[in-house]
């Protein structure tokens, strides 16, 4: 107790002075990763867990308050922790792989989850990204963590006891643990994974303690073995020792889906000699280092949480599936083939939520990294076959399109090098013309290449969301054929089917709507359908998916002033739904029913862009407004904070590219079209040394509107910015006011990249 208010002392004055002072806090300090984790199946705030890791590190841990195999591994509401586990999680949907964890526990040993859970409160739980600490009452211990990119350290605070001990849970499916009492040392492997077999797949861990072994059991699932060595479908072992009160027993743990000696050498290359205190410094280091990349100025101290908790979960996923060997090369184990190959290698993401906003702010802020995630995509299709639509790791069967293709091309095309982009463009090619397993290629391809759709009546599901996908990476597609000096005969078929999304638009509605392959239009149709023709949402949702052209899809609805009022009618019509494709009311489907933004599901990706599709119309003043109201109603960091599926960073990237004021409504255009900035002033350190400043001094919670603009000291009218100019750094000046400037952006010289506008 003198300890906890001795720190309150201490700390307290500190922020009074950051206060009054207006001196913003480290932005490491800011995040909240419990932002989102007040989630269940049924209605989703994010569906996240406190993610203790580096930022794309191999490995993250997390409190586990779920059974052994559960998605929902951390949920806010939970009061008992049943281990500390090592994840590779991107969303509960998707489950994780390799698992393991730690329990320390006193007194009569209890073995199953449920025994040997322990009672805990948020009240003493410190969670950072670099760093977690948490009182397990039952046991009267305190379970610290702190992590490198392949390992991390346990600091655990026993109370006095003769049998204090640690469980170290292997997991079902297949499992391995060996006790070293000589060593100090427990050795061990997880075989579990939830999307099916993989090849020669083992997640290796190796755990060493500072304290001498005194106790040691191992088990099969309960029952109690009698050697130190067990391999069986679920193997646990126990570690005990006899400890005083107060005392620190560390853990030094490392893994690697390669071998165990490799797990060894994970542990001494990141942790040496280091103390659990030096560990975590060099941690936070990392995460203050990547942070600083994206500085705000001048929001609220909420806005800045919500802002650095959205950024904080950008920077996980794909997560690093590469290891560096003895002789310092970069090395994998592959998904595809169980073998152990040279290069990268990287794993944890579905592009059909990823193309649109994380990865283009990749290619921004971080390009160095996602040049290791492209030189990773030749690797999975020289191992594969195919490019992977949803990785986790390897080829899972979920979701639609083809959005490799966008995150391939957009890479290039935004000037990232020194890889084999002509291997790349081979795999796009490959992909775009065959059926591969599970989501790989493209399902009805040869319905879509032959009438230019994928039909609604030939049993293939969400066919009219797979046409619209296709048609954008079809786009993608040939935006890098030209950037590569392509023949103009072997990139102009992709050219073509860029407008196929014509193919499915009803005028007699104004809709997108299935199509039969006789051509004639799904019958009965109902606009308010989720699925069925289309993925996760409704016409009025994926009918704005025509990244690549909006000023086709301008002319289709008769003109700009009947965009405009399509546009208007997604928040003006009440959200009414049919559910009856999936017979029970989806989470997406509730998350917009009670958002109270009409048929605008933002917790859902279809549609997210949808807002900045005003300024290709000549109403950017609306885009502003709905950007500014999705922000302040739809975000905020804390356990409920988001408004659907977080989704490996994508739901936050809308969020961040928005507070800096720009969206990259189609990424491979190269072009971010305006809304209007958060915050008073941000900053972009770019990796080249550039930056690009955005100011908006006037900017407040009532001044939402952008007025007027100068670009580098000139006056600037576009509703766009090039990507390749913010590379070369910018100063942008915003004009904030409270009543929109109507006549701003309206010129259809000021509107963004369309095809149909292409000369």
């Amino acid at each position: 107790m003198k300890k906890i208010c001795l720190f309150v002392l201490t700390f307290l004055p500190a922020v009074i002075f950051a206060q009054k002072n207006n001196i913003m806090p480290d932005p490491v300090d800011l995040i909240n990763p419990l932002m989102g984790t007040d989630s269940k199946p049924s209605l989703s705030n994010g569906n996240t867990y406190p993610a203790i890791a580096l930022p794309w590190g191999m490995n993250f841990w997390t409190p586990q308050t779920g059974k052994m195999g559960s998605g929902w591994q951390y949920t806010y509401e939970a009061n008992k922790i049943v281990g500390f586990k090592q994840t590779h999680q991107p969303s509960p949907w998707m489950n994780d792989y390799g698992e393991f964890s730690i329990m320390p526990a006193t007194g009569s040993l209890k073995i199953a989850e449920a025994k040997r859970a322990n009672w805990f409160s948020h009240k003493a739980e410190i969670v950072k990204p670099y760093y977690y600490s948490v009182y397990l009452a039952d046991a009267d211990v305190t379970t610290e963590i702190t992590p490198t990119e392949r390992s991390a350290q346990f600091r655990i605070t026993f109370p006095k006891n003769d049998s204090s001990s640690v469980v170290i849970d292997a997991y079902d499916k297949g499992s391995y643990v060996k006790i070293i009492p000589g060593e100090n040392k427990v050795i061990g492997y997880s075989t579990k994974n939830a999307n099916g077999p993989l090849k020669n797949f083992k997640n290796y861990f190796v755990i060493y303690s500072d304290k001498p072994i005194t106790l040691a059991k191992t088990y099969s699932d309960t029952t109690l073995q009698s050697g130190l060595e067990l391999s069986a479908d679920h193997a646990l072992a126990v570690i005990g020792f006899k400890t005083t009160r107060g005392e620190k027993v560390h853990l030094r743990v490392a893994s690697s889906f390669i071998s165990m000696e490799q797990a060894e050498l994970n542990l001494k290359r990141e942790q040496g000699n280091d103390s659990f205190d030096v560990t975590k410094q060099k941690a936070r280091s990392i995460w203050v280092k990547t942070l600083n990349h994206v500085e705000v100025e001048g929001g609220t101290i909420d806005q800045s949480r919500t802002f650095y908790s959205c950024l904080y979960r950008m920077l996980f996923f794909p997560n690093k599936l590469y290891e560096i060997n003895a002789k310092g090369e970069i090395v994998h184990w592959s998904p595809y083939n169980g073998k152990v190959l040279p290069g990268y290698m990287f794993a944890g993401t579905g592009f059909w939520d990823t193309f649109r906003a994380l990865y283009p702010f990749l290619n921004l802020v971080y390009p160095s990294i996602n040049k290791e995630m492209q030189e990773g995509l030749i690797n999975d299709y020289k191992e594969g076959g195919w490019l992977p639509e949803w990785s986790s790791p390897g080829y899972a069967d979920v979701m639609v399109g083809n959005n490799s293709a966008s995150v391939a091309a957009e890479a290039y095309l935004k000037g990232l090098r020194g890889y084999d982009i002509e291997t790349l463009y081979k795999a796009l090619v490959h992909d775009a013309n065959a059926e591969g397993p599970n989501a790989a290629g493209r399902r009805g391809v040869d319905y879509y290449n032959k009438l230019g759709y994928v039909p609604y009546d030939v049993n293939i599901n969400e066919n009219a969301a797979r046409t619209l996908e296709y048609a954008y990476d079809d786009f993608s597609i040939y935006q890098l054929g030209k950037a590569l000096h392509k023949p103009e005969k072997e990139i102009a078929v992709y050219k073509q089917r860029a407008m196929n999304y014509k193919n499915l638009f009803d005028p007699s509605i104004g809709l997108m709507r299935g199509k039969n392959k006789d051509g004639s239009f799904e019958t009965p149709f109902n606009p308010f359908k989720w699925g069925d023709a289309f993925t996760e949402g409704n016409s009025w949702h994926y009918t704005w998916g025509v990244f690549q052209d909006v000023q086709g899809l301008v002319n289709l609805m008769g003109g700009k002033k009947q965009f405009i009022a399509k546009l208007d009618s997604v928040f003006i019509l009440p959200p009414v739904f049919d559910d009856s494709y999936y017979h029970t009311v989806i989470h997406e489907i509730r998350e917009m029913q009670i958002a109270g933004m009409g048929q605008y599901a933002h917790g859902n990706q279809p549609i997210q862009h949808m807002i900045y599709l005003y300024d290709y119309a000549g109403a950017p003043w609306k885009a502003q407004y709905w950007a500014r109201e999705t922000m302040n109603k739809m975000y905020k960091a804390t356990p409920d904070g988001y408004c659907g599926d977080e989704d490996n960073g994508q739901t936050s990237a809308w969020y961040v590219f928005s507070a800096l004021g720009f969206y990259p409504v189609c990424p491979t255009s190269g072009q971010y079209v305006i809304g209007a900035p958060l915050f008073k002033k941000a900053t972009l350190n770019l990796e080249n040394g550039k930056k690009v400043v955005i100011n908006a001094p006037a900017n407040s919670p009532a001044n939402k509107f952008v007025t007027g603009a100068t670009y580098n000291g000139k006056p600037y009218t576009h509703n766009w910015f090039s990507h390749l100019e913010l590379m070369n750094g910018a100063i942008i000046n915003f004009d904030m006011s409270a009543v929109p400037n109507k006549q701003k952006g309206i010129n259809d010289s000021d509107f963004p990249y369309s095809l149909s506008n292409e000369k």
